[in-house]
């Protein structure tokens, strides 16, 4: 999963870094890869905040020209937040996701959060609750 970031020069040097899928949220980086990393960072406490509040999670969109930089998460964050939009989609509550998984209620936010560690094998479990698999693609680095 990966949105673009829009880099804006700044006067005083790095970059002004805004996600125009978003409409807020604003950072700053000193050069390339510390903007790159806040940029990541940004996105980050964006998609989480989303997944707090229970709230839609826009749809990356294709943005070009020299100003945006593609800002891929990890392969957990990204693993988390498809699994968001999944149970989103449903319509399950989270009290059913919990008793279906036999964990507690308590238990199922943690499965979004992306601050926190969790085992592929609970994240596969969640899917196949959503009626979902994981499929694992290896690519060469860019």
């Amino acid at each position: 999963m990966e949105y673009c970031a829009h880099f804006e020069p700044a006067e005083e040097g790095g970059f002004v870094i805004t996600f125009p899928d978003f409409g807020w949220g604003v950072s700053q980086g000193d050069g390339e890869d510390d903007a790159r990393r806040m940029a990541l960072a940004g996105l980050q406490t964006m998609l989480q905040h989303l997944i707090r509040k229970g709230e839609e999670i826009p749809a990356p969109g294709v943005h070009r020209g020299r100003k945006f930089r593609s800002i891929e998460l990890p392969a957990l964050d990204s693993m988390k937040v498809e699994l968001y939009l999944r149970f989103r989609a449903s319509g399950m509550t989270k009290a059913e996701l919990a008793r279906q998984l036999g964990i507690p209620k308590t238990n199922v936010d943690r499965l979004f959060d992306l601050k926190r560690r969790t085992r592929l094998e609970q994240m596969e479990a969640a899917f196949r609750v959503l009626g979902k698999r994981i499929r694992i693609q290896v690519l060469d680095a860019a």
